[in-house]
């Protein structure tokens, strides 16, 4: 276990300097400042893709969230920045500790992808959802459940759980670029670019843009993706301007165009912030659309994306600041976990979806962020970032979703936590994985897993040994998988 460094510049700055341990730490104000402003800029590029993944998909009703699809990506990058800011903060102030927090990439998916769509649901609905599973894992905190979820889960579907959802961004990233796209002769599920090949400025824009965030991410640039995204937008709009190529069009006259937002220089790079999606959620009215075991399944979907990646991420900034104990626990872990989940109920009453630790917190620790000032300093530049949704709502997604596109290699890299060699562990991983992007839903891809490996158990004489949450999961999601029938069935 590493330690805390001392410096002899760490001087004691009076009430600030006592409050957040800032000199027993072996830190500085200035290094905190520094290091706060480095995780605000590795993370921010949530403030562009979060709008891209929730703000441009239409839900069960065919409304986008906010109910304008041409306004709804501003709002959901001020929205997004605010709820960031504001737990960013509270996580400082209130834990103490150096990791900052704003919509969960993953998380964000199951949301647009696997709850939001589904028949007559609402974008309220959905964030209901959201705030049902941040209430509930809180209270698993308070109580001490978590750590018994979280033993009864083998840990090569947790790996799974995190693996199908990056492979699942990846998907997502590429889609939305329009590299991979529904051929025009229904031929094949799908194709590479325009009939087999990559065609138009806007894929070059993306072939570039994915190209510098390989190169700036293995040579390590602090920042890497949010640079790679306003390098490739900078190009985007040159190009728009040049050979003026709009956006593309319902009836497929303008296959080449922009997927997205047609990326175009706007009046103003500030305005005042729309925050009119705070508190437009729904607490139970996605029971009322889509049953009460839907309803129950979804919000175990989201516990289990949400769950296990926060305890994972502060440990893993702890061990990097050297603030773990002889336990590999860092300090206030207790209050470290209620800030984490009060911000997942914070994200869906915000309607920006759950609000999670980001692991882009060790680059700030990396540069000697040791303390809770560090977090702070993240969130307020989240907050002054919300006046900048103009700049954001010029990002075409083209330049955007490269940075799903390594996100979703990060994540996929877990894979080789899973033994590959045991079969009554890796088959239910290996169709918990694949199913998330051939279905295009995470929940289905868990489901998979979760009973094929009761299943696997029970074929080879191990049922005792399996812990009773999955046998009350593999059962939920068995109801989950014929609830079409059952509806059917039962009127």
């Amino acid at each position: 276990m590493s330690t805390p460094r001392t410096d002899d510049a760490a001087v004691a700055s009076g009430p600030l300097d006592k409050f957040f341990k800032i000199s027993e730490r072996g830190s500085t104000v200035g290094r905190e400042v520094r290091g706060g402003l480095v995780t605000f800029f590795a993370m921010s590029y949530i403030i562009v893709l979060n709008p891209l993944i929730i703000g441009t998909v239409a839900d069960g009703t065919g409304n986008f969230l906010g109910g304008d699809g041409a306004t709804s990506v501003a709002k959901v990058a001020a929205a997004t920045a605010l709820i960031a800011g504001v737990m960013s903060i509270v996580m400082g102030v209130a834990a103490n500790f150096p990791i900052a927090l704003a919509a969960g990439l993953g998380l964000n998916a199951v949301v647009a992808f696997s709850i939001a769509i589904l028949p007559d649901m609402t974008w309220a609905d959905a964030m209901g959802i959201v705030v049902l599973e941040g209430i509930i894992i809180l209270v698993l905190v308070l109580t001490g459940f978590r750590e018994a979820v979280f033993k009864a889960v083998p840990v090569e579907l947790k790996t799974a759980i995190s693996v199908g959802i990056g492979l699942f961004i990846a998907f997502i990233g590429l889609v939305d670029a329009g590299i991979v796209r529904i051929p025009a002769s229904l031929a094949t599920p799908v194709e590479l670019g325009i009939g087999g090949s990559l065609v138009g400025w806007p894929m070059l824009v993306f072939v570039i843009g994915l190209i510098l965030t390989i190169v700036l991410w293995v040579k390590k640039v602090k920042g890497a993706l949010l640079i790679s995204i306003i390098a490739a937008t900078v190009l985007a709009i040159i190009i728009e301007a040049i050979a003026n190529i709009g956006p593309q069009t319902p009836d497929g006259s303008n296959a080449s165009g922009w997927k997205l937002n047609t990326p175009a220089l706007p009046d103003s790079p500030v305005a005042v912030p729309d925050f009119d999606l705070l508190g437009n959620f729904s607490l139970f009215g996605s029971i009322e659309k889509v049953g009460i075991i839907t309803v129950v399944l979804l919000v175990f979907s989201l516990l289990l994306a949400d769950f296990f990646d926060t305890m994972g991420t502060m440990v893993a900034v702890g061990s990097e600041a050297g603030l773990l104990d002889e336990q590999g626990n860092p300090p206030r872990t207790r209050a470290i976990l209620v800030v984490d989940s009060i911000a997942a109920v914070a994200g869906g009453a915000g309607s920006v979806s759950s609000n999670t630790s980001y692991i882009e917190s060790a680059a700030g620790v990396g540069e000697g962020a040791r303390t809770g000032l560090a977090s702070v300093v993240t969130g307020i530049a989240f907050l002054l970032a919300t006046f900048l949704s103009p700049i954001v709502d010029i990002v075409p997604s083209e330049a955007a979703t490269p940075a799903l596109v390594l996100v979703g290699f990060l994540m996929m890299s877990q894979v080789t936590g899973i033994d590959w060699k045991n079969i009554e562990v890796s088959l239910p991983a290996f169709l918990a994985i694949i199913l998330m992007p051939f279905t295009y839903s995470i929940t289905a891809g868990m489901g998979a897993g979760f009973i094929a490996f009761v299943v696997i158990k029970i074929a080879v004489g191990k049922a005792s040994k399996v812990h009773p949450l999955m046998w009350g999961a593999a059962i939920l999601f068995v109801l989950y998988y014929i609830r079409g029938p059952l509806q059917v069935w039962f009127g």
